[in-house]
């Protein structure tokens, strides 16, 4: 479908996001292509800014989001700058960040107006919060949605223990302590996403959207998304990872006698001691809370007692700034982490507030 554009830029064309007008839909282009649209804390201001304007504008009937180049939505957070913040001692700007980021991503949550996330080519961490919220997602053959925080010596944020607890069985566990990236098969039977658009047609999607609905528009271009594999993998899936502790999930794989259950833990035991079993705490209680803001709380108590621990600057620094991949945990064996560690992170981030969602 050929849509007339008068679509303008709101800001220069080498601004993080750029703000366009296609008939009655108001475009989010992320726009640091180089990083993969690794987010920050201007992008996150200048997204929630627009949501705000967009609501109150009649001419805009849908919000569409999309990333800047060919390599994907959304890599996650600019986590080198957070190495930065966490290495000069304060870490306050990164807190900041992630109060405005977790409140960005309630809101999209909430947003009144269809929100079409285009969740082509990678999508992790940050990436999944500014998309998976919305309330029209759409992924293609391209697509690599993971939550890899865990290698990092992080927690799944962002919403992320929300959407990973709510996946059938003990997908989202799976996912969460091995940081395993899927792609729109296993996006779809996860509720990551909606529909399967094939990334050939995309163009023409999102141009139908300046004059068309997203029903119509979806109606007109999904189709059925390739197999995944998780289904074919639930046996075993949802037998180990309903154990109580992360040395349980490990035994029970390696037990199991399945390779690619053998496989899944040896990815876990890569991971952040920490971070992994505080992950699997995170899941356990987000379960029992009563929704997304209430989770994105918990969430960001967890985020910031991670900036006081060695492991996130530490993880941050093997997989992105030296790049040895060979992270230094501290503590680096389960056994050391005491449920006293654990509990810890989930107290009130001291001095910090809260996001005010709840």
């Amino acid at each position: 479908m050929n849509a007339t554009h008068d679509a303008t830029t709101a800001m220069s064309d080498d601004a993080p996001v750029l703000l366009r007008r296609a008939g009655r839909a108001g475009h989010l282009v992320l726009n640091r292509p180089r990083a993969i649209n690794a987010l920050n804390h201007a992008m996150v201001r200048i997204m929630a800014e627009a949501l705000d304007s967009w609501e109150h504008d009649a001419s805009v009937a849908t919000v569409v989001v999309t990333g800047a180049g060919e390599r994907g939505l959304c890599a996650g957070g600019d986590i080198r700058s957070i190495h930065d913040d966490v290495r000069a001692g304060g870490a306050d700007a990164s807190a900041a960040f992630w109060h405005d980021e977790y409140v960005l991503n309630a809101r999209i949550a909430r947003y009144p107006k269809p929100y079409v996330a285009v969740m082509d080519g990678i999508v992790m961490g940050g990436g999944v919060g500014i998309s998976a919220h919305g309330g029209v997602r759409v992924v293609t053959e391209r697509s690599r949605v993971a939550m890899p925080e865990t290698g990092i010596g992080f927690v799944p944020d962002v919403g992320g223990t929300f959407l990973l607890t709510r996946t059938p069985g003990e997908l989202g566990t799976h996912l969460a302590l091995t940081g395993t990236a899927v792609g729109a098969g296993d996006a779809l039977l996860c509720g990551l996403a909606d529909h399967f658009v094939p990334s050939e047609r995309l163009a023409e999607f999102t141009a139908a959207l300046a004059d068309r609905s997203p029903a119509d528009a979806v109606r007109d271009f999904a189709t059925e998304a390739p197999a995944g594999e998780l289904a074919g993998q639930r046996a075993w899936i949802d037998s180990c990872y309903a154990a109580d502790s992360v040395e349980e999930i490990v035994d029970r794989l390696r037990a199991v006698g399945d390779p690619q259950a053998k496989e899944a833990a040896e990815m876990i035991l890569a991971k952040s001691p920490t971070s992994l079993k505080v992950t699997l705490a995170a899941l356990r209680r987000a379960r029992e809370l009563p929704s997304l803001e209430a989770v994105l709380e918990q969430e960001y108590r967890v985020s910031c007692a991670t900036l006081s621990a060695p492991d996130l600057p530490e993880g941050i620094r093997a997989q992105v700034v030296d790049k040895d991949r060979r992270p230094r945990w501290s503590p680096a064996e389960l056994s050391q982490v005491s449920a006293a560690d654990v509990a810890r992170c989930f107290e009130p981030a001291a001095g910090r507030g809260t996001l005010g969602l709840v």
